[in-house]
């Protein structure tokens, strides 16, 4: 096991958010709405301070469980701004499990100390790289609740499904034009600047990370093709969603769990 930071500050805020977001996901029958309201927003906030412990400290690592913390960091930050329009939209407790399964996995696989050549940009590439994974993230639960919304529908067995399926579909489809953007503006970087961010050994490689990162970029640029000239809908456009994020996850998350985990543990 790849053992976290010693820091007694980071292991403190990381247990404390992972159990307050456990807490609501775990009881929500039993807890008030404004006590999990409450309990959510703390458990966020210690999120967020771990992350900022675990990324500004003395030796930042990032790693594989560091970049899925922040997506799903990002994720209730979209959920929590959301929530003010849709206030209907329930999800709450499904990303509050995904949250203290995130904290729980980034302590545990902190992941390496970041490169000594790095660029000063270097963080910069990281945040869109992150933020795009935090965008294809929304959209996937998005797209999750919109299927289940109408397969409800279809049945009659709730005809009240508490946001319009025609908002869920456009909002979804929101989410992946701007992740599509932010990918490949994340892709365009590493090809230009490969070397200025990484150093002399960063430059554009075709490695797995490389192949499943376009392989997603073109999964999602058929997606908003075919979306936008063929009016693709439904489960073929979700299908293609669900396969574009699924490549976007082996490329670094995928990539980063071999190197640091499987490799790590044969060295």
């Amino acid at each position: 096991m790849i053992l976290a930071s010693g820091s007694p500050v980071l292991l403190a805020l990381s247990v404390g958010a992972a159990l307050c977001y456990a807490l609501p996901a775990a009881a929500a029958r039993f807890l008030s709405a404004p006590l999990a309201r409450g309990t959510l927003v703390v458990a966020w906030v210690a999120h967020a301070a771990a992350l900022g412990a675990a990324l500004l400290g003395d030796q930042p690592h990032f790693g594989f469980a560091t970049a899925l913390s922040i997506t799903v960091w990002l994720m209730l930050l979209v959920y929590a701004i959301e929530l003010q329009l849709l206030p209907r939209l329930p999800v709450r407790w499904a990303l509050a499990g995904l949250g203290s399964a995130a904290v729980v996995l980034a302590t545990v696989f902190p992941g390496t100390p970041m490169h000594a050549t790095a660029s000063a940009w270097l963080p910069l590439h990281l945040a869109l790289g992150v933020a795009c994974y935090g965008l294809f993230g929304a959209a996937v639960v998005h797209a999750w609740y919109m299927t289940r919304a109408e397969k409800r529908f279809r049945q009659a067995a709730d005809p009240d499904s508490g946001v319009p399926l025609l908002t869920l579909e456009r909002l979804t489809f929101r989410f992946v034009a701007s992740g599509f953007v932010l990918l490949t503006a994340t892709l365009l970087a590493g090809w230009l600047f490969g070397e200025l961010l990484y150093g002399t050994q960063g430059g554009w490689r075709w490695d797995h990370k490389t192949v499943f990162s376009v392989l997603s970029w073109l999964a999602f640029a058929t997606l908003l093709i075919g979306r936008a000239r063929f009016g693709w809908r439904g489960r073929r456009a979700v299908g293609m969603l669900y396969l574009g994020t699924a490549l976007l996850l082996l490329a670094y998350v995928g990539s980063r769990f071999v190197s640091e985990v499987i490799l790590g543990r044969l060295a």
